[in-house]
């Protein structure tokens, strides 16, 4: 079974899009540890990157998306989109989760200040809830077009909530205290946990 090839690099525009996110979000994070989150405006955090409101809301909706939205979440479904199709799917699986994994530890400082910024804000604890329900549905239509599955089945969401749970439990447990264990080494255990459930939706012929 040979792996597909590595998707290319970004262009320079996208590469140009992408460092002007990232220098919106680090005056953001920034802004918000020194003066607080309710009490920072948009207009001040586009000052800060030398940039305009206007773009800023190009890149992020509202101000709690510079907190919310996660450059290594959107990660997950163009990895798997990149394996082979008869891999077997925790193999797929762990491989999108540990490029996730190994984004948001290279991005170590950024990824705690959002996670702090979501435990400590009631807006953005209620709307990083809201995401965990989108992100199981994602996660089930991944799953139902790797195994043929519908989106529905009741095995596709059960599993789907757990590998949500995985995600997004071991990075709260992370951010907590994030010298105990490495995110890389709480997501493993927990896909070891889990991974006879994803054996179970393999099509007959691959398990």
């Amino acid at each position: 079974m040979s792996a597909l090839p590595d998707p290319p690099p970004p262009g320079l525009r996208e590469r140009k899009k992408i460092k002007l996110r990232r220098a919106v979000r680090t005056e953001a994070l920034r802004l918000f540890e020194m003066q607080g989150y309710e009490s920072t405006t948009v207009e001040q955090i586009a000052e800060a990157a030398e940039t305009s409101t206007t773009t800023f809301y190009r890149y992020f909706p509202t101000k709690e998306d510079v907190v919310l939205g996660s450059d290594a979440s959107a990660m997950f479904e163009p990895v798997m989109a990149t394996r082979p199709s008869d891999e077997p799917l925790s193999a797929t699986i762990r491989a999108a989760l540990s490029a996730v994994v190994a984004a948001a530890e290279a991005d170590r400082e950024q990824t705690l200040a959002r996670m702090r910024l979501i435990a400590n804000v009631p807006a953005l604890e209620a709307r990083y809830a809201g995401q965990e329900r989108r992100s199981v549905d994602l996660m089930a239509r991944l799953l139902a077009g790797r195994t043929g599955r519908p989106a529905d089945d009741y095995q596709v969401e059960l599993v789907a909530f757990v590998l949500v749970a995985v995600l997004f439990t071991a990075t709260r447990r992370w951010a907590a205290d994030p010298d105990a264990n490495p995110l890389a080494t709480l997501t493993d255990q927990a896909l070891t946990t889990i991974e006879p459930l994803l054996t179970a939706l393999e099509p007959p012929r691959r398990r």
